[in-house]
């Protein structure tokens, strides 16, 4: 008759007291300590186990569709930024000359703000870790400084997360809801440009500010405010505490692979300004020219914070499934050696009981 023995598997830690044996041996110097206990049946471990083992290798695949994305993301982010930042200059300086000419520029009058309106940019999924929750932070500190000046505000969402953000918060008047594509193109732009020319030309609005995600690296992205309209007197994009958006170098990063792995190679790229000439003749009405650069600006604008703000989400994501990635590896690797103790201890058990009944016959 067997008897009924049951054992449960505890990773038991011992303290290594000899510091020169943990220098020589880099095993020691790996093991974490102390190591969590398990209380766990084999076959829930090994249940456990497999869960863990397909969440890794879902992590890791969305780990590199990310990564292959976000090249183009980047690539379309720095080729953008010279020509919008350009064009800011280039309409500075042509406002510049029109000053003592009877000219009527409507993005350019500067009016007592009695409404602002606020262009929240944010993702279209999620999955990215606190991708989304940092612009939502953005702007919910941003209207409740309006709130305080008694300043009325509007609000154009923009991206399936936030749409369903705003959706959720009552008493909240939004303007419009615009879901993205698949990536950001000048179509997209175009509708986001319409609505705000609107607003502002109407008087509806005394202001427009975007409210989007930067990026900066591959590592860190900053959620940023800046004055869309009207059109700035200095030449730059500035934010609302007057710090400049602009860029005058990037870090261009290229992925690779070394050693199996996705490496990082960071290249620095240098955006050259050009100067204008003080004194501008024009040819044509100069009401004309403004009247062709006004939406241009508007759209360039407008799509390169689109631009900015889905190589952030593409970043955020591709960081969020690296570590999920790895977090799985180390969770498999605890599991495994509770599960090998587990079944080591059951083996010994049937071992024992083998044993006993071996003696209880002699």
């Amino acid at each position: 008759m067997a008897s009924s023995l049951s054992f449960t598997s505890h990773l038991v830690n011992f303290p290594i007291s000899d510091p020169k044996l943990t220098n020589r041996n880099p095993t020691f110097q790996s093991l974490k300590l102390p190591l969590p206990s398990i209380h766990c049946g084999i076959r829930e471990l090994r249940q456990r186990i497999d869960t863990i083992k397909n969440i890794q290798k879902v992590t890791e695949a969305m780990k590199l569709v990310a990564a292959a994305k976000i090249r183009r993301a980047q690539e379309a982010v720095i080729s953008t930024r010279p020509f919008a930042e350009t064009l800011v200059d280039m309409l500075y300086n042509i406002t510049q000359q029109l000053q003592l000419e009877d000219v009527d520029i409507p993005l350019t009058e500067i009016r007592p703000v009695k409404k602002v309106a606020l262009v929240v940019i944010a993702g279209e999924r999620g999955l990215c870790g606190g991708f989304n929750n940092g612009i939502f932070k953005k702007a919910e500190t941003r209207m409740a400084e309006l709130t305080n000046l008694g300043i009325g505000y509007t609000l154009i969402s923009v991206g399936k997360k936030s749409n369903a953000y705003f959706r959720r918060r009552k008493g909240e008047f939004v303007d419009r809801f615009v879901e993205g594509e698949s990536f950001p193109n000048a179509k997209e732009a175009q509708v986001i440009a319409d609505d705000v020319f609107s607003l502002f030309i109407s008087e509806e609005v005394d202001k427009v500010e975007l409210l989007y995600t930067k990026f900066v690296s591959l590592i860190k992205s900053d959620p940023v405010i800046h004055t869309l309209l009207p059109l700035t007197s200095k030449g730059e994009v500035f934010d609302v505490n007057g710090r400049s958006v602009d860029v005058d170098e990037d870090e261009f990063f290229r992925l690779t692979t070394k050693g199996g792995k996705l490496t990082v190679v960071r290249d620095h790229l240098r955006v050259k300004k050009g100067e204008f000439l003080p004194n501008l003749e024009f040819e044509q009405d100069p009401a004309q020219i403004l009247d062709a650069l006004m939406p241009l600006y508007l759209n360039s604008q407008i799509l390169r914070a689109l631009q900015e703000s889905f190589a952030s989400e593409l970043a955020a994501r591709m960081n969020a499934m690296s570590s999920a990635t790895d977090n799985a590896v180390e969770l498999r690797r605890d599991l495994s050696i509770a599960y090998n103790r587990e079944r080591q201890a059951k083996i010994t058990g049937e071992i024992l009981e083998i044993v006993a009944g071996a003696d209880a016959l002699t």
